[in-house]
């Protein structure tokens, strides 16, 4: 993640888990109920269905692994996330809807 990368804003997942483990840098994960700044070597658990964003702050870049359990397909969600830019709102939600992905105001 680029220096003041930002990142997704809250979201949940009905059948998967997700993990994260920081490779280098400060990410900054909401767990629900506060922001954890999770540094290298710290692993981070999201259960199915929980509430988390994540994002970089910092003026450094950021490197993590992301671990979806069962396995799930990602590489699709990621690689279609740059093509939403210009999608209807009705494009966009069964875009999410197909992988898992459902965001909360």
């Amino acid at each position: 993640m680029s220096p003041k990368a930002g990142g997704p804003k809250t979201h949940f997942h009905r059948s998967i888990s997700e993990s994260f483990f920081i490779l280098d840098g400060t990410v900054r994960l909401f767990n629900g109920e506060e922001w954890v700044d999770a540094q290298k070597g710290d692993f981070l658990h999201v259960p199915q269905g929980g509430l988390h964003a994540y994002r970089n702050d910092s003026d450094a870049p950021a490197q993590m692994l992301l671990l979806f359990a069962p396995g799930a397909p990602r590489e699709k969600y990621f690689e279609g996330l740059s093509q939403l830019a210009h999608a209807t709102d009705e494009e966009r939600a069964s875009f999410l809807d197909e992988h898992d992905s459902y965001f909360v105001e």
